[in-house]
């Protein structure tokens, strides 16, 4: 399976980005999606979560700005990102955890999101 990013750039701190992530491939149906994000010299953190039923997690960092959504029939992930930081500042990757057997996990290849102040 393989996830194509897009949809970073720059932006001033209170504006919005959204984040499409699309996976090459139908990615069963036990699975979640969704974005983590690096900033230089830290690790990498999830940013927010969603099951193939619609149940998500955020950050607390992000909670109340960013909205994740999914589209299963296009086996789509996104990233609506408002009201952002400078702090937001990151590499943001998306990624697919699949559930069966065995569990695998696929990344994209990281988009980049800049936030001037």
């Amino acid at each position: 399976v393989q996830l194509q990013a897009s949809g970073g750039g720059l932006v001033q701190a209170g504006g919005s980005l959204r984040l499409s992530c699309a996976a090459s491939k139908s990615i069963g149906s036990i699975n979640v999606m969704g974005w983590y994000r690096q900033a230089p010299g830290t690790q990498r953190e999830l940013v927010a979560r969603i099951s193939r039923s619609g149940s998500t997690n955020y950050a607390d960092s992000v909670k109340g700005r960013f909205t994740i959504s999914r589209d299963n029939a296009n086996n789509a992930v996104y990233l609506q990102m408002n009201r952002l930081k400078p702090e937001d500042t990151a590499v943001y990757y998306c990624y697919t955890k699949l559930f069966g057997l065995s569990t695998y996990t696929y990344w994209g290849q990281g988009t980049q999101v800049t936030v001037s102040s």
